[in-house]
């Protein structure tokens, strides 16, 4: 049944029944990759929790994960007692083993989108399907949006923390995280339009996008490495209370600048391989581009994530970022 359904998705076929039970909790399939779980009762605590994965394509290991999660919950090894919409974003570019098929799926997240085509209509979809969900549930909202990164990592396992000027993250959130193995966090700055900040600007959720590891095919992900995270999300689809550690053995990063791909011109003045995280020091030069000039560390030293040369036009092209010290427990 929930096996069926993560089969059939990634098929691009629909199963025979939009709806089933199993033991203590019914399902529903609303929309192809977007998966209802309604416990017949609800822990005390319980979170309304959304987990998604494959807004990127070729991210493969949380969808193993999803994979392992609903496999778990067929056969009885984990209690539903949280209200979950479990959603797999982008199907068709995950068929196709790309990031995305026509344009970036995770900078659509906005109400009031207009660009037509596969992509912002899959956004327009997901958006609305996380409204219902969160109409639906009075409890307390939460949004773990599941990634690897393109590169290599000095942290392979890191939440992203989107930007939201009134909605204050939880510390038990930070201790949760910790406990599922993530080794650093990345504060967000400004309005960045993805799906985790869609959940937590329009909702006034706790939420994260949370990277773990590095790009692979299918079948090629150390998935022992992401079983603390499994049993976080455990945790929370029983409605039960997460296994916590010390936020303070993360190492904790405020983006700074936003380094932006104005022209065809551009180019970033490092490797291509160089891992997430990789400091450069006051006055290396780090892009060029024909409209908007060189930019050259000044200050202090920056650390530079998600680098990626090759954006659209008016894009992001890195975020560069200092450390921070923990958030007071």
């Amino acid at each position: 049944m929930l096996n069926d359904w993560l089969e059939l998705t990634l098929a691009g076929r629909q199963p025979e029944s939009r709806e089933g039970r199993l033991a203590g909790v019914h399902f529903v399939i609303h929309d192809p990759g977007v998966l209802e779980l309604r416990p017949d009762k609800s822990a005390p605590d319980a979170h309304a929790c959304i987990i998604s994965a494959g807004i990127h394509g070729n991210e493969t290991a949380p969808i193993e994960l999803l994979g392992e999660l609903l496999a778990r919950l067929e056969a009885g090894l984990v209690s539903v007692g949280a209200p979950v919409l479990i959603i797999l974003g982008n199907p068709p570019a995950i068929r196709l083993g790309q990031r995305f098929c026509t344009t970036n799926l995770n900078r659509l997240f906005q109400r009031g989108l207009t660009d037509e085509g596969d992509e912002p209509q899959r956004a327009r979809q997901l958006m609305a399907a996380v409204d219902d969900f969160y109409a639906r549930h009075s409890r307390p909202r939460l949004h773990y949006d599941l990634h690897t990164a393109i590169r290599d990592s000095r942290y392979p396992r890191f939440a992203v923390e989107p930007f939201d000027d009134t909605v204050v993250t939880n510390p038990e959130q930070w201790r949760w995280l910790a406990g599922a193995g993530l080794q650093a966090a990345l504060h967000q700055h400004q309005h960045s339009w993805t799906f985790s900040h869609y959940s937590k600007h329009y909702h006034h959720a706790q939420a994260f996008t949370l990277e773990l590891g590095k790009v692979h095919a299918f079948g090629d992900n150390d998935l022992a490495a992401l079983r603390p995270m499994r049993v976080l999300l455990e945790a929370l689809i029983a409605g039960g209370e997460p296994q916590e550690k010390n936020p303070g053995n993360m190492v904790f990063f405020r983006v700074a600048h936003e380094l932006m791909r104005e022209s065809e011109d551009f180019a970033l003045c490092f490797p291509e391989d160089t891992p997430n995280f990789s400091e450069f020091a006051v006055g290396t030069r780090l892009a060029r581009d024909a409209s908007a000039g060189d930019f050259t560390v000044s200050d202090a030293p920056l650390a530079v994530v998600f680098p990626n040369a090759k954006v659209e036009i008016g894009a992001r092209a890195a975020l560069l970022a200092r450390k921070t010290p923990p958030p007071d427990d």
